[in-house]
């Protein structure tokens, strides 16, 4: 049995839902109805950032990864933080997993901000995934909340985290993705 690390935050964790709703459960549901051999560990972590995602990412690596899927960096935006340090935790974090399991596919989640945050700076955030995927030759899944950001029925009523449904989408996007990992 092989492990796949979900590493993020409140939307893999699945904020305000059953943790059998999160979209890391939906696709281990996926990968038992095609009976391969992985077993999914939902490590997220509500309000986490890229620097406190470098910090605890020793600690999940004291059990076995054979594939991460990174989901960090909507918090980094939503709080303004430069760019450029959410991409050096980023790397930080890929340099870690990489050195401990060589072997490892990751999966890189993107993520978007509202232009709410400034076009210019909305427009330096979204390139940090795809330059981070590009250099590092991972597997990327372009923007995570596709088809669930910015529409109401699909999030809870904070705008932001994804209902059931809205989580349904996000399994749907990463397995487009993940299934070729697989």
């Amino acid at each position: 049995m092989k492990s796949i690390l979900f590493f993020g935050n409140s939307l893999t964790a699945g904020y305000g839902l059953q943790p059998s709703e999160a979209f890391p459960a939906l696709i281990q549901k996926k990968i038992d109805s095609l009976n391969l051999p992985y077993k999914v560990i939902n490590a997220g972590l509500s309000g986490e950032t890229s620097a406190g995602g470098k910090s605890r990412i020793d600690w999940l690596l004291k059990q076995p990864v054979d594939v991460l899927v990174l989901e960090l960096g909507a918090n980094d935006g939503l709080r303004g933080i430069p760019p450029p340090s959410t991409k050096d935790n980023l790397q930080a974090i890929i340099d870690k997993v990489k050195a401990k399991y060589p072997e490892v596919k990751i999966v890189l989640a993107g993520m978007e901000i509202p232009p709410s945050m400034g076009g210019s700076y909305a427009a330096q955030f979204r390139v940090v995934f795809r330059q981070l995927a590009e250099k590092n030759n991972l597997a990327f899944i372009p923007f995570l909340l596709e088809g669930v950001a910015g529409e109401r029925s699909l999030n809870q009523g904070d705008g932001v985290h994804p209902t059931a449904k809205g989580q349904e989408i996000l399994a749907k996007n990463t397995w487009e993705v993940l299934k070729d990992v697989l």
